[in-house]
């Protein structure tokens, strides 16, 4: 009843703001009933060869690779119990532009859980705004809310560990979104929004394991970033090739910098996405990198 109520909340929300509403679909029970491993104890060497093998035929991405300027996480999560991970530089740290709202979200349901916050119809119609629209004023009101030490200390948090100075960063918000405000810059590369591929693709098997703050808070952030209002990049692809597929998801695009991120829950795939490019045509390598994949995965017609 709990969760019944809870999307009902939010899609009679999106409907007053005359958006696609979430849909009131049943919650996956795959990811919260299964054991866990940490992702780092998942990669997988026959998928990473298989993932490596296909880029090597794209002349451009494999530029990009050497240059660092590309990064990949992909977790097949076809056997909950044994997911398997790949990564191209996966530690390496890139501007993320809005990919990094997923980092706001997560303080603030951490701030909610505690009492730090009240889920106010302004707090959640922010909250809905910054992941399904990737609206700006929201996501620069919830960042007013919480503050950067509090965001900090949430992606700090060895129970997260989603910045570690140790392994190469990761999910990072240093800044509003806005022209106005002081900058809380990253202590290893003084970036602002940031993401690496390892955390991401850790933000969303975390999140598919119930493990983002309680299980019922990452239920709540599931069905917020269900039915994205966006559909580019990987959407534009996934649109196509998985229309039957509920996909989870948040993106990020700013000058040269382009990132996407997915969790795909369909009966012919399972599995978490994430792409970062530094690269003027960055919007059509994610479309393509989702072919790519599903090459990878053995997914097709």
């Amino acid at each position: 009843m709990k969760n019944f109520l809870r999307v009902l909340v939010f899609s009679l929300f999106a409907l007053a703001l005359n958006a696609q509403a979430i849909d009131d679909f049943p919650m996956p029970d795959y990811g919260f009933t299964s054991s866990f491993q940490p992702l780092k104890n998942q990669e997988d060497l026959n998928l990473q060869t298989a993932l490596e093998n296909e880029l090597k035929t794209n002349k451009k991405l494999n530029r990009l690779i050497a240059q660092k300027k590309m990064a990949i996480g992909l977790v097949d999560l076809s056997n909950a119990n044994n997911p398997r991970f790949a990564q191209i530089n996966g530690d390496e740290m890139m501007y993320a532009a809005s990919l990094p709202k997923i980092a706001i979200l997560l303080a603030a349901m951490d701030a909610l859980e505690k009492g730090e916050l009240q889920e106010t119809p302004e707090v959640k119609k922010d909250m809905f705004l910054m992941i399904n629209k990737s609206n700006n004023a929201a996501s620069t009101r919830m960042i007013d809310r919480l503050g950067f030490e509090k965001i900090e200390r949430v992606l700090t948090n060895p129970q997260y560990a989603l910045y570690d100075e140790n392994n190469g960063g990761g999910l990072w918000v240093g800044k509003r979104y806005a022209a106005q405000g002081k900058r809380y810059p990253d202590p290893l590369q003084g970036l602002s929004h940031a993401a690496t591929a390892t955390q991401v693709s850790r933000f969303y098997y975390l999140m598919f394991k119930g493990m983002l703050v309680c299980e019922d808070r990452s239920e709540q952030m599931m069905e917020l970033m269900a039915n994205t209002g966006l559909h580019h990049k990987f959407i534009n692809t996934l649109d196509k090739v998985a229309p039957e597929a509920t996909v989870y998801r948040k993106s990020g695009s700013w000058s040269n910098f382009h990132s996407d991120s997915v969790m795909v829950m369909g009966p012919e795939r399972k599995y978490i996405l994430v792409g970062l490019a530094e690269d003027a045509g960055g919007e059509q390598i994610m479309r393509n990198l989702v072919h790519s994949v599903e090459e990878v995965l053995e997914i097709g017609e």
